[in-house]
């Protein structure tokens, strides 16, 4: 019997890719996020599935969702830490309201998420989490100051935990994706921002990465032995030179 996949930001972009071939290969799935209309959209093609209108950021409505699929399915094997905001803009005169945001989703999302299941996992010596990071993660880029630094973060925090948990036979993963073709700067609210970004796209002839990419490499990751732990790849597209 396959153990329960659990998805954060599972309704659009990198979460639904993955979520839909973990359900084509029959695990069973809880799939969170903030748009429970578009997830039980997506849900209605899966057998084994649960879905939840969760906040990361809010500890209790994401433990609770958790247990609730836990008690389903049993333990999480897998937790996709997916969910996460890119609010570009310049420091100079971005609001400090994004950045907080920002931190609060992609950083303290991601704690949350691996403090709920890591525990369970460290007793059954097994178990594997992904958290899904960005190149913003390893290198800046203009107009990302904040989002920089809440993938740094991930960056930190990944390696920090997967250094703990080794000798627990628990698995910390990470994917660095470049830019993709996702709906992450559907809420950028500056425009000179979007216009910079857009001709950054332009350059690299319009061409981003596909979030199917980055679903069949977050299943090839996971498929390893659990004695294996691919700790990162970065993924972009090819004619991304940055």
């Amino acid at each position: 019997m396959k153990q329960l996949v659990v998805i954060t930001g599972a309704s659009s972009g990198f979460g639904a890719e993955i979520a839909k071939i973990f359900a084509a290969d029959g695990y069973p799935l809880l799939l969170l996020g903030r748009r429970l209309e578009k997830l039980q959209q997506l849900a209605a093609n899966f057998s084994e599935v649960m879905v939840a209108s969760v906040d990361v950021t809010d500890y209790t409505q994401f433990e609770s969702a958790v247990r609730k699929a836990e008690a389903k399915y049993g333990p999480t094997d897998l937790l996709v830490n997916n969910a996460g905001l890119m609010l570009l803009g310049n420091v100079q005169n971005q609001s400090p309201t994004e950045w907080q945001t920002m931190l609060n989703t992609n950083v303290m999302g991601v704690l949350n998420g691996t403090q709920i299941v890591l525990n369970g996992m460290r007793q059954r010596e097994h178990g594997t989490i992904l958290n899904m990071s960005s190149l913003a993660g390893k290198k800046t880029f203009v107009n990302h100051a904040a989002y920089v630094a809440s993938k740094f973060g991930v960056h930190g925090l990944s390696e920090t935990i997967r250094e703990e948990n080794a000798s627990k036979n628990v698995r910390i993963m990470m994917v660095a994706p470049g830019a993709a073709e996702t709906e992450l700067l559907t809420h950028v609210t500056s425009k000179s921002a979007l216009t910079d970004y857009q001709a950054w796209k332009d350059s690299m002839g319009g061409l981003t990465l596909d979030p199917k990419q980055v679903a069949r490499t977050v299943k090839f990751m996971y498929d390893m032995p659990q004695e294996v732990n691919i700790r990162e790849v970065d993924i972009a597209a090819t004619r991304q030179d940055a």
